[in-house]
């Protein structure tokens, strides 16, 4: 309030406005640090998509590069350069409904929140496959 109430002085409108800000300080706290790890879980989620769209392509150059898991897993990895520990990525070759080869790469990591969250399990497993035709020789 700019100007004080007629009666009031400008010491309890201060007052008044400490214990406001005292009373709200923990719940804007709170939707900081919420909406930090809100901001986290998408970078990572997003990350995670990227890896399991990186080894998805290597593997569908063609046959070779589908049975090469440890290629797969280094070409997946390489866009997980800010994330520690390093995410898993496993990888199966199979055929589709046509008699398609296809390689499924699916990369998982498990997130850990800032604080936990009551009804949010902490840590977060995120998990993204990818899923790609292999290119004929």
């Amino acid at each position: 309030m700019l100007f004080p109430a007629a009666g009031k002085s400008r010491r309890t409108c201060a007052g008044a406005a400490a214990v406001e800000l005292a009373v709200l300080l923990p719940f804007l706290t709170f939707m900081l640090v919420a909406g930090m790890d809100f901001a986290r879980v998408f970078y990572y989620s997003l990350t995670i998509m990227n890896c399991a769209r990186e080894g998805g392509i290597y593997a569908s150059l063609d046959a070779t590069h589908a049975a090469d898991s440890a290629g797969i897993q280094n070409a997946a990895l390489a866009d997980a350069s800010g994330i520690t520990p390093s995410p898993a990525v496993t990888s199966v070759t199979s055929t589709d409904g046509a008699g398609n080869p296809i390689v499924t790469v699916t990369v998982t990591y498990s997130f850990q929140t800032i604080t936990s969250y009551p009804g949010i399990p902490s840590p977060v497993s995120l998990v993204r496959t990818v899923q790609m035709r292999v290119l004929p020789p």
